[in-house]
Formats: C-alpha cells, structure tokens, sequence
C-alpha cells in the first residue's frame, strides 16, 4: 500500500502530528460549533448557501438507536466549501427535499453510505453521486475502517467519539455533543481526497467509483420478509409451536414500541422473549419467574405478554410457522455435502480461491464478490461453467463489472479442479456438476 499521507491535502498535511509525534486531537470545528437550523427560515438560507458552495459536500446523520422506534435522523450535518458547515435539526425541519434538490449534482461523501442514506431518504434527500470513505477504505485494504481510525491513519487527527451512542432525540442537544456532531464532517471531504488519491495509486479507485454508483442507484430495501426471524437466541427454540410464542411476542412488542416511539429493546428483551416461549409458561405468576420478567414488570404489562402466549397456544397446528424462514435461495451450506457433495466440493473450492484473490488484492473478500453470489452459483451452476457463463451467472445477480472480470476466471478454474477431485455418490439427486 502506498502512504495516503502524501496525497493528504494542505489542510491537513504533515504538519498534524503533535510535538510528542502522535496525531493532533481535532477539538473544535474551524468556524466553531454553528447554530442548529430548526425553522423554516433559518433553512431557507442553508439551502442557498449550500446551492452557492462548491465541491463536494460532506453529510452525516444522527440517529437515536437504542433510544426510539425506527432509525429516523435527529441531527444532520453538511459541510461545504464556500458554504462551511450546518446542523439540521430533522425534528423542526422534517422535509429537507429542498436542500436534496439543491445538492442533486453535487457529489455526497458520507462514512459507511447505507447506514445514513435510508434515514436521509426519509427527509428527502438522495444522491445521484457519492463518495464512502469507510468502502473506500475497505477497497484500500486499511485494517480499521471506523471513521476515528480512518481520520487518525489517514490524516494524522484524532476525534472525539465518546458521544456516538447517546440519544439524539435529546432536546436541547447539549453543546459537547453538537461539537462531536459538527466533527464529524469537519475532516470527511479531506478524507475522501487522500483516499481517492490512495485508490488510484492502487489501482483500485474505478473499482471504488462502481461500488459507489451501485450504491447510489440502489432501490429501497423491501421489508424483511419474518422480522421476528432475526429475535437473538431464536436459534435456540426448536418448536414450530414455541417459534408462533416468539412471533406473537415480537409482534407485540413491535406494536408496543411504535405507539410509544420506543426502541422495543427497552419495551421487552430478545432474551426475554427466547425465555418465555421456551417455558410457555401459563398465567402471569409463572411469567413473572422467568428472566426479563421480574417484579419490577407490572401485573398489567404482565397480563399483556400472557395474551401473545396464550395465543400461540391456541393457534392451529397447520397455520403455525414453518421451522426455517422461507427462502429462494440454495440451502445453508452446512448441509450441501449430505444434499449434494459436488455442489459442496464447489463451493469449498471457489471459497478458497476467491478468499486467495482477495487476499492478494489487500482487500476483504465479502467486498471482492458477494458470498451469497458465490453460493447461488456454486449451487445452481451454468451448464458449461466456463469464465464467460459464470460472468453472465455473477452479473445477473448484481455483481459489478469489476468484481465480474476479477472473480470469474477463478471460480470456473476451482470448479474445473473440484470435479476432477470429487466424483458424485450413486443415486445423488442433486443438481449437476
């Protein structure tokens, strides 16, 4: 890798490095902490000032996970040049499609895109173009790619991170926190340069410029089909009848939560939810033994939760849900070598070659091709797996023109050597190697 510190720009060049050697702590934003715009006036003039800047603009959202229902923004912050920096408070300007309009040709640089674009959608605004300095890193090959690690390795500047998980919905926001706020897209467009330059000395930035237009031109996800799915611990009920416990449950909980704007971690725990549909147990004193139900729950939310399980208690034996979520994909490869041991000899040599490739390229290998690409096509492979039937199998399920090149060459050489190693038991019903 060569050093990103020689295409840092002169903002934040050489000269960060404290006397005794180490990075320079980022203390305060240059402009200082702006004021935060919550009405419609004082927005009005973002809008023209940002329109008026230049460059790319740097953008970041403050969410209040753990605090309240849903992933909604409850602090954005923009950083231009010309136009310097703003904190948008969403509460009191919850429609910020004028600013997204205004930015609309602009290049967007965020850390970690998916993480902020759904919540920034929400308020209207969308990129056409972005940069992500936390893929870019990953594409580098830089071990730590968290935006403090990033900034520190890359700049030579440390930030201030102790107010990432507190909550956002806070009003007033305390002036600490509204300093670590404007901090964070203080250096972001700095970083992007040094990383672009860091890119195309590895050959690697138009591999970037593809992830980062997939990214932009990505549709909304669909919701998740069996939420209650994803409960922590749910591997451990074996039971469709107990599975219909921790679905009513959930449900519940979820509804609970919505009408308060709670997270539904503070309604009820995921442990507390395995627990009881793992005891089913019946009436609220017995509820109440159980972990996550102790005295301190009220005889009234106790009664509550004993509905959601007396009524996966009484649910018909063909509506209850299936053991595994429904799926259009190929099985968990756990059981591929007992379905199919020439799909698993497959995917076991086209692991290994692609984790070789990516290893090789300095970067991660989930960011080299999807795995759940590999595996679709491990299992249901072309008729004739040449290089030029698994590109056309890897583009189909959206693998970018880069990745496609790199990655398909070596999986149709490993399925080549798997076939002359592994040999299909008599009376296999799988799919043909």
């Amino acid at each position: 890798m060569t050093d990103a510190r020689e295409a840092i720009p002169d903002t934040a060049d050489a000269s960060n490095v404290s006397e005794s050697g180490g990075p320079v702590p980022l203390l305060d934003p240059r402009e200082g902490i702006p004021p935060v715009v919550a009405d419609a006036d004082a927005f009005a003039e973002i809008v023209t000032r940002f329109a008026a800047g230049t460059g790319p603009v740097a953008i970041d959202a403050e969410r209040a996970s753990g605090y309240r229902y849903g992933q909604r923004a409850y602090l954005v912050q923009l950083r231009r040049e010309g136009a310097g920096s703003t904190l948008i408070d969403p509460v009191g300007c919850p429609d910020l499609s004028a600013l997204g309009e205004a930015l609309a040709d602009t290049e967007w640089v965020l850390h970690a895109a998916t993480q902020d674009l759904p919540c920034l959608a929400e308020l209207g605004m969308r990129p056409t173009t972005l940069f992500d300095t936390e893929l870019a890193g990953r594409i580098a090959g830089f071990p730590r790619v968290g935006l403090g690690p990033m900034v520190e390795s890359v700049l030579g500047l440390t930030l201030e991170k102790g107010h990432s998980a507190v909550d956002w919905s806070t009003r007033p926001l305390p002036e600490p926190w509204l300093r670590y706020a404007a901090l964070d897209v203080e250096v972001l467009v700095d970083l992007r340069d040094a990383l672009e330059a860091e890119l195309a000395a590895q050959g690697k930035l138009d591999w970037a410029l593809q992830e980062f237009a997939a990214i932009a031109a990505a549709p909304p996800a669909p919701p998740r089909v069996d939420p209650w799915r994803r409960t922590s611990g749910v591997h451990k009920i074996r039971r469709r009848r107990q599975l219909a416990a921790v679905r009513e449950l959930w449900q519940l909980r979820d509804k609970v939560a919505r009408e308060r704007d709670v997270s539904p971690g503070r309604i009820l725990s995921d442990a507390a939810i395995i627990s009881a549909a793992t005891a089913m147990p019946v009436g609220a004193t017995a509820l109440q033994a159980l972990a996550g139900f102790g005295p301190r729950v009220h005889r009234r939310a106790l009664e509550q939760w004993m509905t959601a399980i007396d009524a996966a208690r009484v649910i018909p034996e063909q509506q209850l849900p299936p053991a595994t979520a429904p799926h259009d994909g190929p099985p968990p490869p756990r059981s591929w070598s007992d379905k199919d041991p020439v799909a698993a000899a497959r995917l076991a040599a086209a692991r290994a070659a692609v984790s070789a490739l990516a290893e090789s390229l300095n970067l991660p290998q989930e960011n080299l091709v999807s795995p759940e690409a590999v595996r679709r096509v491990c299992w249901t492979p072309p008729a004739a797996p040449t290089p030029e039937a698994i590109a056309a199998a890897l583009s189909g399920l959206g693998a970018r023109a880069w990745q496609v090149e790199l990655v398909s060459p070596v999986i149709a050489r490993a399925f080549t050597e798997s076939r002359a190693n592994v040999q299909p038991r008599t009376g296999d019903s799988g799919t043909a190697g």
